[in-house]
């Protein structure tokens, strides 16, 4: 596992403290029923802290799994 992978994973159990790091290695907005707009906000937050980047709202909806903010960040 990557640094990026280990960080990223952080972010998302700072959200999502119910899953394990192989579920979150697979989540989506989809397969997550408490996975809202609210959750979405809130993970791009803590991604945009931990990484120091800033994620554009135009982007958001694309953001809708774990795969999707590892791709973001590359």
């Amino acid at each position: 596992m990557s640094e990026q992978e280990d960080r990223l994973i952080r972010c998302f159990a700072s959200v999502f403290p119910e899953l394990s790091p192989e579920e979150i290695r697979t989540i989506n907005s989809e397969s997550t029923g408490n996975w809202d707009s609210l959750s979405t906000v809130t993970l791009a937050a803590v991604v945009q802290e931990e990484f120091n980047v800033e994620i554009e709202p135009d982007v958001l909806p694309e953001l809708t799994s774990f795969e999707a903010f590892q791709e973001y960040l590359q």
